[in-house]
């Protein structure tokens, strides 16, 4: 017999297997004589409640001999000698369209222009430590994409865009925790996923497939609307069947690139504002509405939404227990993202708060036009921070009354922070919108508007400027037939769950051409 129940605990409860066993007994009357064993299908947090409590969706076999195992495990072949598909980016787009084409008997060739997962944290100390940015090696370029040492939130929303189950059990069998098959916002850590991304790398190569690191798509070969070949690091020319670019959303070479080539891309809307840190304890205080977080709690997290006239204004990647990153790609530009390890217990929180901007904000036209836009407002902040990216920040109540941070409160961005006056940075839309934003998040949230928060430019990287548009069939380009557009770096995707399903249907396409 097999039954579904939905269970409400206590924080210290949910984590006792003989208290959860105690009541799944008592809820379905099980008898001294039967034998159950009990699956968690999700697990979720009602911090409405006082005190907080943790809701528990169960399935529980009982007297059940063949109980059934995950379907979606990965299944390894040789394509060693089969048709090819070639894949530009080693993010969770690249990596889980060539472990689906390996599952479809087709032979994924990566090209990554960046270094592999371990090699990328030598770059990144030197730019945290010394403020030296490596322009193809850093928390965007490099295996595993900005996803491996940004975080690795795994929530999305794009529930129609493929099955999400099997995304989470593939990365529950290269090494992630159980626990993300059932969490409601399921979380891998910055410092568990450089392994999780080794084991799919050498899956990849076990079974025949090919990873090229230090290897930059530098131009495009046509002939009649169709790729013919392309060429690696400007000299190592390569002939393709077809070719899917997964570069991610920072990847500015390749949009000008295409749009040398005339080949069609479009300008799109975007979302640009700036990281605000909290002390991670205030943030429990508000959230858990008590002084002190309950040990068997998490570290809690915050989604805020505003509407500030015609313009949204939304937290964007909130990291409790995190760590503020730089994250530009481009020299003198000053990019800033966040990251949590996997137990998130660092002293702070810090989440993206962007506003939405759009094609009348932009002073140039064309397909660029906001790729443009975006490079201007970072090349503003580098200046601001006065170089080696310092970043340029001010406390959130003075960002909000236009007034200058005489002193600024500790922050975990390793660079370093240095107290600028923000209304002089962002564009007067961006900056007005999150002002009002923050004191109308503060009536949502009491405790939030406070100078304790420091808020930290920018953040500007929360989705491509620029839509490479595509079939909506057979996911093709419109204009370049065997040219795969695919996940953030086309505009199709957010994060990385949606991401490593366009990279899947994208494969599931392919395949399907004879």
């Amino acid at each position: 017999m097999i039954k579904e129940i939905q269970l409400q605990l206590l924080p210290a409860e949910a984590d006792d297997d003989r208290m959860i066993r105690q009541q799944i007994v008592g809820s379905l009357s099980i008898k001294g004589q039967q034998v159950f064993q009990y699956e968690i299908l999700r697990k979720s947090l009602d911090a409405r409640s006082r005190p907080v409590k943790v809701l528990l969706k169960l399935r529980v076999y009982i007297d059940e001999k063949n109980i059934p195992k995950n379907t979606f495990q990965f299944s390894a072949k040789d394509v060693g000698n089969n048709k090819t598909l070639h894949i530009i980016g080693a993010g969770p787009a690249g990596l889980f369209c060539a472990l689906q084409c390996i599952g479809l008997g087709i032979k994924p060739i990566i090209f990554e222009r960046g270094k592999n997962v371990r090699d990328r944290r030598r770059d990144l100390a030197m730019l945290n430590k010394e403020g030296i940015l490596n322009e193809e090696s850093n928390y965007c370029f490099g295996e595993g994409g900005a996803g491996t040492y940004s975080d690795g939130k795994l929530y999305t929303r794009s529930t129609k865009r493929g099955n999400i189950h099997q995304v989470l059990s593939w990365f529950h069998s290269f090494g992630a925790d159980a626990s993300i098959l059932y969490e409601a916002h399921p979380h891998i850590g910055t410092n568990k996923l450089p392994q999780i991304i080794e084991s799919m790398r050498n899956m990849i190569l076990d079974c025949g497939g090919e990873i090229h690191f230090n290897a930059k798509l530098t131009d495009i070969e046509l002939e009649h609307d169709l790729i013919q070949s392309i060429t690696i690091n400007e000299h190592d020319k390569v002939k393709v069947n077809a070719l899917v670019l997964a570069t991610g959303h920072s990847a500015h070479d390749i949009y000008e690139l295409l749009y040398h080539k005339k080949i069609h891309i479009e300008s799109k809307p975007l979302a640009i504002g700036v990281r605000i840190e909290h002390p991670q304890a205030l943030i429990d205080s508000i959230q858990y509405h008590c002084a002190t977080r309950d040990a068997y709690l998490p570290p809690a997290s915050y989604s805020l939404v505003h509407q500030e006239g015609e313009r949204g204004v939304f937290s964007f990647c909130m990291c409790p227990g995190g760590i503020i990153a730089p994250a530009s790609t481009r020299a003198n530009t000053m990019v800033v993202n966040g990251w949590s390890p996997s137990k998130r217990n660092n002293p702070f929180a810090n989440s993206g708060i962007v506003v939405s901007v759009n094609e009348k904000d932009f002073k140039e036209e064309g397909p660029l036009a906001g790729l443009a836009y975006q490079y201007a407002i970072e090349q503003k902040a580098f200046e601001a921070g006065g170089g080696r990216y310092v970043a340029p920040a001010q406390r959130m109540v003075d960002f909000s009354l236009s007034r200058h941070s005489n002193a600024l409160p500790a922050c975990s961005y390793l660079p370093g922070i240095k107290s600028v006056s923000l209304q002089d940075v962002l564009p007067i839309e961006i900056y007005q919108a999150l002002a009002k934003a923050f004191q109308q998040f503060g009536k949502k949230m009491k405790g939030y508007y406070t100078n304790e928060a420091v808020v930290v430019a920018t953040e500007s990287r929360t989705s491509s400027p620029v839509r490479i548009p595509r079939d909506k069939e057979n996911l093709q380009h419109t204009q370049i037939k065997n040219l795969y557009p695919c996940a953030e770096g086309a505009g199709y995707a957010g994060g990385i769950v949606s991401a490593a399903m366009d990279g899947m249907k994208v494969a599931e396409m392919f395949s399907m051409i004879k």
